[in-house]
């Protein structure tokens, strides 16, 4: 087995790409993320990113990969349980000269092999950050009580109330702060921030990535607290998937958090579908 290690992204496109593409669900944090990297420049999220990728043999097929862009914890593509602790035992063996590590995510089986490895060899202790579910969308269907209100997409005119929206949704999912107002700007350039106005006022976003493999995942997701129950989210994931059809996606993604039981509901209710578990570990040192 064997991991190699790189800070090219050319390179890890290159090597890794096919592999990514061959399953874009499961992979499809890697793909968005390659991708902005590509198309943004390669310090977008903070500190330059690092790359992996595995072939089971030295001249076989790649299937497994990594990326790690820094404050972010690196995110594990589909990969065997042996894979995942061969990384971890290689990562904590090249040491903070190549990059530090401060947690994993990506689907459970895998996580938890690369967290019992890496505890093992660094003395650190993991605990659980966030356990989410993978949904890809089957038949879409109308909500079953659509809320007043339209679809549209957002124009520059939104633009500070999209990153004020942005910056509430990562503060309430206890994500590390990025370039928002560059993730704003992409977004409504590209065509893929979507707003539920009622009676003329935006009253929930939905974000739509593009569509890379076929695959386009849906996120953030994000309704003010004082506009919530009244199904706005419900009916901007539903625009936001039925403009990603259009527009040529195969595959229509999104990822809930475990814990709250209404989102897992509501995006079921519209036609999304479970592909897998997934989780994110944060480590601590001793």
């Amino acid at each position: 087995m064997t991991w190699t290690l790189s800070t090219s992204l050319d390179d890890f496109r290159a090597e890794a790409g096919a592999f990514l593409a061959a399953r874009p669900a499961e992979n499809t944090v890697l793909l968005t993320i390659s991708h902005r990297l590509a198309v943004a420049g390669l310090e977008i999220f903070g500190e330059p990113p690092v790359f992996g990728w595995w072939r089971p043999e030295v001249d076989g097929p790649v299937e497994a990969a990594f990326l790690q862009t820094p404050p972010f914890a690196p995110r594990l593509s589909s990969m065997t349980e042996a894979a995942a602790a061969d990384l971890a035992t290689r990562l904590a063996a090249a040491g903070p000269g190549f990059t530090e590590l401060t947690g994993v995510g990506g689907g459970a089986a895998a996580v938890r092999a690369f967290a019992d490895a890496w505890t093992a060899a660094t003395g650190t202790t993991r605990t659980v950050r966030v356990e989410e579910r993978l949904y890809r969308l089957g038949r879409l269907t109308d909500p079953t009580h659509p809320p007043t209100g339209r679809h549209r997409l957002a124009a520059p005119a939104d633009r500070d109330l999209a990153i004020r929206w942005y910056a509430e949704f990562l503060a309430e999912v206890d994500v590390p702060p990025m370039d928002i107002p560059k993730a704003v700007d992409d977004r409504i350039a590209g065509g893929g921030l979507h707003l539920w106005e009622d009676d003329g006022t935006p009253v929930a976003l939905a974000g739509a990535s593009p569509i890379l493999a076929g695959m386009s995942r849906i996120g953030p997701v994000y309704t003010p607290a004082p506009l919530r129950g009244r199904g706005y989210a419900t009916a901007a994931t539903a625009a936001a998937s039925a403009h990603v059809l259009t527009q040529g996606a195969q595959e229509v993604l999104l990822y809930t958090d475990l814990a709250n039981p209404t989102s897992n509901s509501i995006y079921q209710q519209i036609g999304y579908l479970p592909v897998e578990d997934c989780l994110v570990v944060d480590f601590t040192a001793p």
